[in-house]
């Protein structure tokens, strides 16, 4: 399979992936794709996954077998659904999302798994550069991102001493990557002088109470940490936001063009070239046990000058010039 086809299949929104394979002439049984997924079918980047694989001319049934898992944010239904697909016996399995990692390593040491997560992959490998077992793929290094979101606030906005932090949480406990977020955003806090807000939200019945907590207790602006709730509800945190007049920053790719102050986050086109990599290496023969682990190198800042506008904001050209892109 030609790099270009591999680069446009594995393409899709806030980083995740997708993985096209293709038949050989003549082989009676289809490449099998196990799909293992956090959230439901109805979240964009699956829906841009699916949708690629349309537009590339792969028709499920004829030259491609997609088995699709969701756990519909019901994360308990993970290591059945992991191991359903193991029993169908697929020819690699993609797992998308931190909590899939550990239940699909726990259900098979022996077929290939792809993993693109914010968790560190290598809990669950021999080393970064060579893993060994069955598991490589592409971190997103979220948590890191957190401190990095403080500074370019504190940039934004000159005046600020206290930020807001929503997280989305679906149970009684943050998921390791958010809780790192919080540790990384108190660490960046700390060394800029300003105080962190957590507050953690279940339902989009919980996201004005969240912002009515964060005009409480007088914070200057907001980090969003992305997941999908995130994107499907960004409309109504946007809206939030600006009713409040509070800068807001994330991770989630779309979030400046849709009315966010500021996306800094990976570079989800080089990370899914460098996932796209690994698939064409594994495709090819090579181990997922010898294939290094990547790590996102890329970052994309986006400002969105009218929503600066909104907010009563004046950015700075300091931070203008560092811009890939400024939405006017």
């Amino acid at each position: 399979m030609r790099r270009r086809t591999l680069l446009a299949a594995f393409w899709i929104a806030f980083g995740l992936a997708c993985l096209p394979i293709t038949a050989e002439a003549g082989e009676s049984k289809l490449p099998r794709l196990g799909f293992l997924a956090n959230h439901s079918a109805s979240w964009p980047p699956y829906q841009a996954f699916l949708q690629t694989l349309r537009e590339l001319g792969y028709v499920e049934g004829k030259n491609i077998t997609i088995e699709a898992r969701y756990a519909d944010d019901n994360f308990d239904r993970l290591p059945e659904l992991a191991r359903e697909l193991v029993r169908l016996d697929v020819d690699l399995l993609f797992v998308s999302g931190d909590q899939g990692v550990k239940v699909a390593k726990e259900a098979s040491d022996t077929i290939p798994i792809l993993v693109v997560a914010c968790d560190p992959i290598e809990k669950l490998v021999a080393s970064i550069a060579r893993p060994g077992g069955n598991v490589t793929g592409v971190q997103t290094l979220q948590p890191e991102l957190a401190s990095k979101h403080m500074s370019q606030l504190k940039d934004a906005v000159p005046r600020l001493s206290r930020v807001g932090v929503l997280i989305h949480q679906t149970g009684t406990t943050m998921v390791p990557s958010d809780a790192a977020v919080v540790r990384e955003a108190e660490a960046g806090g700390r060394a800029l002088g300003v105080a962190i807000q957590v507050a953690t939200v279940h339902t989009p019945d919980d996201l004005a109470g969240a912002f009515a907590s964060f005009h409480a207790e007088r914070a200057h602006s907001i980090v969003i940490v992305r997941d999908s709730f995130v994107a499907t509800h960004v409309k109504t945190i946007v809206d939030l936001a600006l009713k409040q007049r509070l800068p807001t920053i994330s991770d989630l790719t779309t979030f400046a063009g849709q009315g966010g102050l500021i996306t800094y986050g990976i570079n989800m086109r080089d990370a899914n070239r460098s996932a796209a990599d690994i698939v064409d290496k594994i495709r090819r023969g090579a181990k997922a046990g010898d294939v290094p682990i990547q790590q996102a190198s890329t970052f994309r800042l986006v400002i969105n000058m009218k929503t600066a506008k909104a907010v009563g904001l004046t950015i700075p050209q300091s931070l203008l010039v560092r811009a890939d892109e400024i939405i006017q």
